[in-house]
């Protein structure tokens, strides 16, 4: 998905700052000068710090806490590595609806209204709905995993998401028989999302799964992240986690999920077909046309490191494509 993919290099360190520094940008470069690092690091630590200046304080996008979940239980599948600061998990996105650049989602996803809002189920099932999220949020059971995240772009991040399992939401609305596949689409609103009024993609985003894979337990509806609500520019209020495969499978500010019957047209596949598959498995053995899959750059570290078999969770799920081509099925 590197079609307007800035050449900024790598994520500077200081752009990985608690989230606690960043709240007071002050603070936080008075803090890097008395540690010696002197003015060159209080440059990089104003570009690296939110922008959107009015944001702060104010905006669920400024990092400014957003309210705690309650009620969120440890789920029963995750890894123990450390998360990636908070910093980055918010302010180094993608989130084309707000702008290619990684840092545009941080800066302008405060006109995105992530209350009231409602998620239409349909298409073939028994029990089509539709549905506050906070209804979805009372009704489900809460669960924190920590999973890792691999962006077909080659760096990864491990981030502490809270959400609903998916297989929940399924099974509520008793797909039919003929259901297939699952459908899934973002909010189209281009005065809430002003990436929208650039045709980079067909808007609204569009993403599918195969219906088993949106029941297995791994997948999961995120509404929140480090304990704390969804910011705007991670999708709120509630966006798709599918650890094994690359993250632009993750469609963020959905408003429909529909049963369907065929595979699903989704938004980088009708953008690249021939470098985004619908699969999208994190597979290193199968290099996206334009660059290796075989390393990747963990957001926080210097030296990058070996990219895993569906991210490291073969074991969980490399049964639901027994006998299939992943070469032809990427």
């Amino acid at each position: 998905m590197l079609l307007r993919f800035r050449d900024r290099g790598d994520v500077a360190s200081s752009e990985i700052t608690p989230k606690r520094a960043y709240l007071d940008r002050r603070r936080f470069i008075a803090a890097a000068a008395g540690l010696g690092v002197g003015s060159a690091l209080a440059g990089l630590a104003k570009a690296a710090a939110p922008q959107a200046t009015p944001a702060e304080g104010s905006g669920a996008s400024s990092g400014t806490p957003r309210g705690l979940l309650s009620g969120a239980v440890k789920g029963p599948f995750g890894t123990d590595e450390t998360p990636t600061p908070v910093e980055a998990a918010t302010h180094y996105n993608n989130f084309y609806e707000f702008g290619t650049g990684k840092e545009d989602p941080a800066q302008l996803a405060d006109s995105l209204k992530a209350r009231p809002w409602s998620v239409t189920i349909d298409g073939l099932c028994a029990k089509p709905a539709t549905l506050d999220v906070d209804e979805i949020i009372k009704a489900n059971r809460l669960e924190e995993r920590t999973y890792r995240m691999r962006c077909v772009e080659a760096w990864s991040m491990v981030i502490p998401w809270v959400g609903v399992p998916f297989a929940d939401i399924v099974k509520r609305a008793e797909p039919l028989g003929s259901a297939k596949f699952v459908a899934m689409q973002t909010l189209l609103d281009p005065k809430q999302m002003p990436g929208q009024r650039r045709g980079v993609l067909d808007w609204p985003y569009k993403e599918g799964l195969r219906l088993d894979e949106a029941m297995h337990p791994l997948t999961l509806l995120a509404v929140g992240l480090y304990g704390e609500v969804l910011p705007n520019q991670n999708g709120a209020p509630i966006r798709l986690v599918t650890p094994w495969k690359y993250g632009f499978k993750g469609i963020k500010s959905i408003v429909r999920i529909s049963f369907v019957e065929e595979m699903p047209a989704t938004a980088w596949n009708l953008q690249a077909p021939y470098e985004y598959g619908f699969y999208a498995n994190v597979n290193p053995d199968v290099d996206h046309p334009r660059w290796s899959q075989k390393r990747e750059r963990r957001i926080g570290e210097f030296f990058r490191r070996e990219t895993l078999p569906f991210n490291g969770y073969g074991e969980q799920v490399a049964s639901l494509y027994s006998g299939m081509d992943l070469r032809k099925w990427f």
